[in-house]
């Protein structure tokens, strides 16, 4: 998010001296990256408060159950969001056109032959089932390259690396509707995507595993949830007055880069190990739990 959207400043800012871009789309996008920060946060405080007062077996419960509750609360705000803006608020959509009509150069793709709308579905499954099959065969090689290469973290793999590549055709996208003054368009590009990890994919991710009766829940480290807030909070803060210039561009590249050099530099949690060593599942969250308390006993680890 800080990186596609310091590089869509940058490349708004460098033809003029600020680009301008709606209220409606940046209130409507922040609002709900607040939201996503928040709940995405409740299931980790709550885990990390409780692991001295919950046995082991109480707070895996509790913790899956508490998860299970914000997912589902995590796609009903998705929903109401779509909701917004196809049906109340669809006067958002007049924001984009204006903004096609104002570039000759949009203007003139509308004359061009477009795709029929069989051309449209044969492509959309074509693309669906490559995508599909990449995205098996990249979750299915994380685990080595974190437990082969020392030099790649697991928080450098789930922060940096794989939110990078999962969104490189976006961002693109994005910032190329930047550098032709369409920051409306390139905001709900990089706005959209991040919503849709958060609030959609994330959450339907434990809602399958719960159907499928699979304990899953959504307690990240007190690193990934703080680095998540502080970036949350540092785009809300430039997005606030609809105004956009390469210095804020710059600024948000270098918080991203800040966080990939923590993320780079931060350890494996100790499931890392216990996975490579074989230990099994209940004994990787005994070994979590247990290092929670300490934690919070401020107990020196054996």
């Amino acid at each position: 998010m800080l990186l596609c959207l310091g590089m869509c400043f940058v490349a708004g800012g460098m033809r003029r001296d600020e680009a301008e871009f709606s209220e409606t789309v940046s209130e409507a996008g922040t609002g709900l990256l607040f939201t996503a920060g928040v709940t995405l946060a409740v299931p980790a405080v709550f885990s990390y408060s409780m692991a001295s007062s919950l046995t082991v077996k109480q707070l895996e419960d509790k913790t899956i159950h508490i998860s299970r509750v914000v997912s589902v609360l995590q796609v009903i705000a998705y929903a109401v969001f779509v909701y917004f803006q196809a049906r109340t608020h669809h006067g958002i959509y007049a924001i984009f056109e204006k903004d096609e009509q104002r570039e000759h150069k949009s203007c003139e793709h509308v004359n061009k032959p477009k795709l029929t709308l069989t051309e449209c579905i044969i492509g959309l499954a074509v693309s669906i089932t490559l995508v599909t099959f990449m995205a098996i065969y990249l979750v299915e090689q994380i685990h080595t390259i974190v437990t082969k290469h020392s030099v790649v973290s697991d928080h450098l793999m789930g922060l940096i690396l794989v939110p990078l590549v999962e969104k490189a055709a976006e961002h693109l996208t994005a910032v190329n509707e930047a550098w032709d003054n369409q920051m409306n368009f390139a905001l709900s590009h990089v706005l959209g995507a991040t919503l849709q990890t958060a609030l959609l994919n994330g959450p339907l991710i434990v809602i399958v595993a719960w159907a499928l009766d699979k304990q899953m829940d959504i307690v990240f480290e007190v690193f990934d949830i703080t680095m998540l807030i502080l970036a949350i909070l540092t785009v809300g803060n430039f997005l606030h007055d609809q105004k956009c210039n390469y210095l804020e561009g710059f600024l948000c590249i270098i918080a991203y880069l800040a966080i990939a050099a923590a993320a780079y530099n931060y350890p494996n949690p100790e499931g890392v190990e216990c996975l490579i060593k074989g230990i099994n599942y209940w004994k990787f969250h005994e070994s979590i739990a247990f290092r929670r308390r300490q934690v919070m006993l401020h107990m020196p680890a054996e």
